[in-house]
């Protein structure tokens, strides 16, 4: 999901652009920047048994570092948040890339954004960073039984999930952004599911 600025570039994906891959080291899956902060994005991973969350970012707030912990424990997975870090020396020398609204001097060391990738364990435990220093690579040795410990407590699509009341339909077709339809021949509209 584009956001801001983003949107003049990319476009909407569809359910089809959501996947989780079976990987040698777990299961991994990942939402870029604020569609973390969508709800019902995050269960339909963890609804695929995400383990190994990735969730790089722009967003270097303290907030930001928050959402990560929060992600790690309801999702009882590991995230690693990848947030970039970059000084204005590391831009053009250009007036789109001035950035006077944030910051009054163009001093080439001035921090434009300021980083904080971290990884945090299923037990909302931070194994590593978060790093607002430098670029950098942030690393940990991950206990896979974490996962199965935090889902002991809390298992948001498990024991906690309340079918009972609550149910998320995920659209996973592919979305056709242009379809033809002429009086001839009639087409199948296949942008929704149909039971069979």
């Amino acid at each position: 999901m584009p956001t801001s600025l983003e949107r003049c570039i990319w476009g909407y994906g569809d359910g089809s652009t959501i996947p989780v891959y079976d990987t040698p080291l777990g299961k991994l899956g990942a939402a870029i920047c604020w569609e973390n902060r969508m709800p019902l994005l995050r269960t339909s991973l963890y609804g695929k048994g995400v383990e190994l969350y990735c969730a790089p970012t722009a967003d270097g707030s303290t907030e930001w570092q928050s959402s990560m912990m929060h992600i790690a424990v309801e999702g009882g997975c590991f995230v690693m948040s990848a947030c970039q870090f970059c000084l204005r020396k590391d831009f053009p020398d250009h007036a789109d890339y001035l950035f006077t609204d944030w910051y009054e001097g163009q001093h080439p060391e001035v921090i434009v954004s300021q980083g904080g990738s971290v990884i945090i364990s299923p037990l909302g435990k931070i194994l590593a960073g978060p790093n607002f220093e430098s670029e950098g690579l942030v690393t940990a040795d991950l206990d896979l039984g974490d996962i199965a410990r935090a889902k002991l407590y809390f298992d948001v699509v498990g024991h906690y999930s309340r079918p009972d009341i609550f149910n998320l339909t995920v659209n996973e077709n592919q979305r056709k952004p242009v379809t033809f339809v002429s009086k001839s021949v009639k087409v199948e509209d296949d942008s929704e599911p149909h039971d069979n």
